[in-house]
């Protein structure tokens, strides 16, 4: 009878061919991006069903504390909601073994240099989403040793209230590492300041007693590890966020504002063309040119997108510093690199010819001989950011065939685009509930 209990769900699901994930409705578990769906934890849940040959089916809670229970009431299979494994949540559910370790984060803004350690809390009034792991942290530090006055929400979400921060309107919250990160390339006037309580995992969970399921997510998230699909769906949502320039992001903001709408029609109109989302063609834009027409560098590149002389003839360009033929052919070329790496996959295909663009062909040849030769995949993004390096050094460029190459700068320039990508899409991302 245990035995059969315990596969109850994992033999409805096979035999039903669809399998069904609570998750919430947010920027870093699901949402909708030009009408498709995405997101974190959606990207990983589809790569579950996937692994179980089944159909993804996706049910969107309104808040946090409906997740757990909903195992129940909406009848879903698993939650994946980047959920702490928590002892109150281990109470409703079983968890899975952890795929993300994060820490709690104190969040203050920018200008507020006098909260620096826990002990600086003291007198305080925090916000945080209420029945969450932040509202039990600052519990325990109230009973411990902090006179600090918590106040919760229930229809806000975490982001939100680091928005609120980042005007001004509120003076301090708390958010998980990688919630805290990613929005701090949002909204750069926020500080993330220093960690609070330990290191804890995120976990999956199912039904209690549903152990066959549990194995199997198990099994799913060691093989994703292994084979380095984790780290490529983790890095299209959480790229770079360690990285921050506090200067370089408010620049951009107040010059997506100024300068890219004179030029918006053009990258659009450019970008259904050749078949790519305008948001990344404008962040490539503002990356090779800031949006300046007239942009020339020491090495002969002119124009909006830095062509040069020899690329603008190929493509038909007969003045690089007109902003319509400039964007055009840019775009076109882009589409030329894009075309030729058609055995990467996916963003891999497309990071590989951002570095092109920036670096050259012939570098990225190189480079992806060189991966190869130190026993790493050529066609994953991950393995030319160890690779293109290396090229600047003699030992290996000197046995390269196109020779010395700047190598840290296309995987700089590929970083910053991402960044940008990023902060343009967040306006467009929708949040529509599913039930």
């Amino acid at each position: 009878m245990c035995a059969c209990g315990e596969n109850r769900a994992l033999d409805r699901i096979k035999k039903s061919g669809t399998i069904t994930v609570i998750t919430l409705n947010n920027a870093h578990c699901y949402y909708l991006y030009r009408d498709q769906e995405m997101g974190f934890e959606f990207e990983l849940a589809k790569a579950f069903a996937d692994y179980l040959g089944v159909e993804l089916d996706v049910k969107a809670c309104k808040s946090w504390n409906e997740l757990l229970p909903s195992l129940d009431k909406k009848g879903g299979d698993f939650v994946a909601a980047s959920v702490t494994i928590a002892p109150s949540s281990l109470e409703l559910a079983d968890f899975s073994n952890k795929y993300l370790s994060v820490q709690q984060m104190v969040i203050t803004h920018k200008d507020n240099l006098q909260v620096n350690s826990i002990d600086d809390l003291e007198g305080k009034t925090i916000r945080v989403r209420g029945e969450t792991s932040y509202e039990q942290e600052l519990k325990k530090l109230r009973e411990i040793r902090l006179d600090i006055s918590i106040r919760v929400h229930h229809d806000v979400s975490t982001e939100e209230i680091i928005q609120d921060v980042a005007n001004g309107r509120t003076e301090i919250t708390l958010a998980d590492s990688n919630v805290a990160l990613l929005n701090r390339r949002y909204y750069p006037n926020i500080r993330v300041a220093f960690p609070i309580g330990e290191p804890q995992s995120l976990g999956w969970a199912v039904k209690k007693g549903e152990g066959a399921l549990l194995d199997k997510i198990n099994t799913f998230f060691d093989r994703i590890k292994q084979d380095g699909t984790f780290d490529d769906i983790y890095k299209r949502y959480y790229a770079y966020v360690e990285k921050f320039d506090h200067f370089d992001i408010k620049k951009f903001q107040q010059r997506i504002k100024a300068r890219l709408p004179k030029y918006k029609h053009i990258i659009k109109k450019a970008s259904e063309r050749y078949g790519f989302d305008w948001r990344l063609i404008a962040a490539l834009i503002y990356q090779e040119s800031q949006f300046n027409p007239r942009a020339r560098s020491f090495t002969g590149v002119k124009g909006l997108m830095q062509l040069t002389l020899p690329t603008a003839q190929e493509m038909g360009i007969e003045n690089r510093l007109e902003p319509e033929q400039s964007i055009m052919g840019g775009v076109k070329y882009l589409r030329k690199l894009y075309d030729l790496y058609d055995t990467a996959q996916g963003l891999n295909r497309l990071f590989i010819a951002l570095a092109a663009y920036n670096v050259g062909k012939g570098h990225v040849l190189d480079a992806r001989k060189l991966a190869s030769n130190m026993k790493l995949d050529p066609n994953k993004w991950s393995s030319l950011e160890k690779a293109l390096p290396l090229l600047s050094n003699g030992r290996y460029y000197k046995k390269s065939r196109f020779g010395y190459c700047r190598g840290r700068e296309p995987v700089f320039h590929v970083q910053s685009i991402l960044a940008y990508y990023d902060i343009l899409k967040k306006e467009a991302i929708e949040y529509a509930i599913k039930d």
